[in-house]
């Protein structure tokens, strides 16, 4: 039998999150359970796509399903997933913050030359 490297399946778990859609459902549920049409409403994106993405979340464990009546709730599978997210934002808050230190830097040396000797020279 051959099996898959441990950072090859860590790869492929990535590449799952790696759509805007997926991540946008994936936050929205972890706000609680949701309808599919909720979902839609919210996402603004045609029905089959959302199908689509919610299979492939579906199958990878990710999200849970269950019907009520005619509704399909979708749900996140396990608190894992809401902890993934979490680690997602705040590694996306500190790039950011980097990046505005650096617009702030950028601007004061703007600031600076436009003052200085031979403003105005390009």
């Amino acid at each position: 039998m051959n099996s898959v490297p441990l950072y090859e399946a860590k790869a492929e778990l990535f590449r799952l999150l790696g759509h805007p859609v997926r991540i946008r459902v994936l936050e929205l549920l972890q706000e609680g359970p949701r309808p599919v049409r909720d979902l839609l409403a919210a996402i603004e994106v045609e029905a089959t796509g959302l199908s689509q993405h919610l299979a492939v979340l579906r199958r990878s464990g990710m999200v849970t399903a269950h019907r009520d009546g005619s509704t399909v709730v979708y749900s996140l599978s396990g608190g894992d997933v809401a902890e993934l997210l979490r680690a997602g934002r705040q590694l996306l808050t500190h790039k950011l913050a980097g990046q505005h230190e650096l617009l702030d830097e950028l601007l004061k040396a703007q600031a600076g030359s436009a003052t200085g000797p031979g403003a105005g020279a390009a």
